[in-house]
């Protein structure tokens, strides 16, 4: 046994043996009663690597009794889940866990779900990817749970690295090991909160730790040489990443400048520069826009240098553009104009272009009746340019408002030239 990683080794034997995910499995929710009652409903597990979704279903069929089996959705085929229902025949009713469970296919699916909706097997399905996104709605229509969990807290850690240092059965109680309560939090804190890191960091520093007088000595410049090791980040195509990229988003159109660094530091540290990039142009139009215009040609600057540039030193044209954005003007009055045509399209909400705007490039289009455009250029008003009062939209949509302004930074002046020209429209109907 002591051959298994302590992750492994650690994993909880019961419910009560959970550290963390109180609002999901917690003695006072509807789950903990559940199973304790002995029911234990198919379900979902979504969330981050190293949150506690394997270690929950563990601890669920160690507190049910249940038959357990384990597979993994990326590498088990069709046999394996014709033995799980085999077992199941003979059992009455098998627990199986179902790692990955959004790549299941629709080959293991139909030999599944009809005994899943039976009830002879129960599946707790584990995932890294939004549920609603990307597993199949026949598997979700099953399980009636589905619970995100959270990233663990230090405090929630702190416990289980102390039960692994004091475990003489399954952890390290057996060693002598010289570490402090503040090295232990230290792990505690530097693992983004991810238990089986945690359990792993704890590992490697007291393999890794000098033996003195029969006493391992842990030091905390190992811990931090391993902590530096450890990736916090993910990956650069699963759910999280576009949760980063929303939750970069949303904080500069926010205007938090600190919480959009974070991210964008977040997201650089993923690797993927050029999504990132893509994001950020998007951005400055989007929620930048009108009321600050010179924002668009900096960040696309700022995204072509940090191209040019490569990691590490793409971050300063970036970070200089996240923060421009943070702390400009902000307005999305011209996209909303846009969907609000569309809108008004799709809806059918459409009409002939007038005649005086057609095509009048080629003889006999005077013969069509393509006359009476009227060239603004010819008509100066003020130091506009030029202007004159004569129909654009078709009949049908005439007088239709698309754009309202945001009376914000530079809008405010392009506000102001629009209800300007519109006074001049209204004026000159009377």
């Amino acid at each position: 046994m002591h051959n298994e990683p302590l992750a492994y080794r650690m994993r909880p034997r019961t419910i009560d043996e959970i550290v963390g995910q109180q609002e999901i499995i917690g003695k006072k929710t509807a789950l903990y009663k559940l199973i304790n009652n002995g029911h234990v409903p198919s379900m979902l597990l979504y969330g981050e690597p190293g949150i506690g979704k394997t270690s929950l279903a563990h601890a669920i069929a160690g507190t049910s009794k249940l038959p357990f089996i384990a597979l993994n959705a990326t590498v088990s085929g069709k046999k394996d889940v014709e033995d799980v229902v085999a077992e199941a025949r003979v059992t009455g009713k098998v627990l199986l866990f179902l790692d990955e469970i959004h790549r299941f296919n629709k080959l293991q699916q139909d030999t599944l779900l009809p005994h899943v909706e039976s009830g002879s097997i129960v599946l707790i399905g584990a995932t890294t990817e939004n549920p609603f996104h990307d597993v199949n709605p026949a598997i979700r229509s099953r399980c009636g749970e589905i619970k995100q969990l959270k990233r663990l807290e230090p405090s929630d850690l702190k416990p289980l690295l102390t039960r692994a240092l004091e475990d003489k059965e399954r952890g390290l109680g057996k060693k002598n090991i010289r570490i402090t309560e503040k090295q232990v939090q230290m792990i505690a804190e530097g693992v983004n909160g991810d238990a089986r890191k945690a359990l792993n960091v704890l590992e490697s520093v007291v393999i890794a730790s000098d033996e003195v007088a029969d006493e391992l000595i842990v030091e905390d410049w190992l811990i931090e040489n391993l902590l530096g090791r450890i990736g916090l980040f993910g990956d650069n195509k699963g759910t999280h990443f576009y949760n980063l990229l929303s939750a970069l988003q949303k904080s500069v159109r926010g205007s938090d400048v600190n919480a959009a660094v974070y991210y964008l530091a977040h997201l650089l540290e993923t690797g993927d520069l050029t999504a990132v990039n893509r994001r950020l142009l998007v951005m400055a139009y989007e929620d930048i826009g009108l009321a600050a215009p010179e924002v668009g040609p900096h960040v696309l600057a700022a995204t072509d240098a940090a191209i040019r540039l490569g990691m590490p030193e793409a971050r300063i044209p970036l970070a200089n553009a996240v923060i421009e954005m943070c702390l400009a003007s902000k307005s999305n009055s011209a996209y909303k104009a846009f969907d609000a045509a569309v809108q008004a399209i799709n809806s059918g909400n459409t009409g002939d272009i007038p005649l005086h705007l057609r095509d009048t490039h080629y003889a006999g289009s005077a013969e069509l009746g393509h006359v009476g455009y009227e060239y603004p250029h010819s008509t100066p008003v003020g130091s506009f340019g030029g202007w004159v009062n004569q129909q654009y939209l078709p009949d049908k949509v005439e007088g239709t408002v698309f754009y309202k302004p945001v009376l914000a930074g530079e809008e405010v002046k392009l506000a102001a030239i629009y209800d300007r020209l519109k006074a001049f429209r209204k004026n000159k109907k009377k």
